[in-house]
């Protein structure tokens, strides 16, 4: 595999925990994409229509902002990028990730933990963000699968 970059934001640590694992499994570098506000529990709360992220993930065009440097995507050829799934996507921080660097001609390859739904649409979503990317459909996978299983998915993917 090319310059591997695993770019993750995690809400809780799970996904952080996934993304330790599989830069492990793809001797990639780890990038934390990280908001400038920090969510709190209530952010999180999706029962609440008014938290944070309700508001967020309701509202199509919100990019929240990130703290810190921004990753340098021209060092790499394939990018993981992890996250939870909310409302059966990705948190609207990973478009303001991606729509804040140029990846034309990279590999984008989503990864994802949830509570119980899948991927949804979430790469044809992601792919609006970056539209010079090849962005695969990706996969959501438990906080704790193993290197083994990580390095067998990496492994059919043929990137």
């Amino acid at each position: 595999m090319d310059k591997t970059l695993i770019a993750y934001f995690s809400a809780n640590g799970s996904t952080a925990k996934l993304a330790n694992t599989l830069a492990q499994a793809t001797g990639g570098d780890l990038y934390e994409i990280r908001p400038a506000v920090p969510y709190t529990s209530a952010d999180l709360n999706w029962n609440n229509k008014s938290s944070r992220s309700s508001v967020e993930m309701n509202d199509k065009t919100a990019r929240p902002a990130m703290s810190g440097p921004a990753a340098d995507i021209a060092k790499y050829d394939t990018i993981f990028v992890g996250f939870p799934i909310w409302w059966y996507e990705a948190p609207r921080i990973i478009q303001t990730f991606l729509e804040s660097s140029d990846f034309s001609g990279k590999t984008v390859i989503p990864f994802a933990t949830s509570g119980g739904s899948g991927m949804g649409k979430t790469a044809s979503i992601l792919q609006k963000s970056c539209p010079a990317a090849h962005v695969l459909p990706g996969k959501c996978m438990s906080a704790s699968a193993d290197i083994q299983e990580l390095s067998a998915w990496v492994k059919s993917l043929s990137v």
